[in-house]
């Protein structure tokens, strides 16, 4: 009798862990088996938005912010071109060709 519910409770303990790991991250599985959710609330930063622009800025001065690129992203680099009307962006999307049209769309889908 024992051992029978040693064996229980050591299954059940088995079974435990995946769901109690997963309530502390900021990804959920969605139930589906394929998909996961973001749930941001559920981060818990010890840095203030402050001391992280700061970490941001002195990475850039010593060049090491390439390092610190998450997911092949890169801080945005400042653009000395002025910026398109919304008008004007209208107007570049209608005049782009069916090719380009079509290799911008599947950026968005990959």
């Amino acid at each position: 009798m024992t051992r029978q519910f040693s064996t229980l409770v050591i299954i059940a303990g088995l079974l435990a862990v995946p769901a109690l790991s997963q309530a502390s991250s900021i990804w959920h599985d969605t139930g589906s088996g394929d998909a996961v959710q973001f749930t941001p609330e559920h981060w818990n930063s010890t840095k203030t938005r402050a001391e992280v622009m700061a970490d941001v800025r002195a990475a850039s001065a010593d060049g090491t912010l390439g390092i610190l690129r998450v997911g092949g992203f890169s801080a945005p680099a400042k653009s000395s071109a002025k910026p398109l009307t919304r008008q004007q962006v209208i107007e570049d999307m209608g005049a782009e060709s069916t090719r380009a049209r079509e290799a911008r769309q599947m950026q968005y889908l990959n």
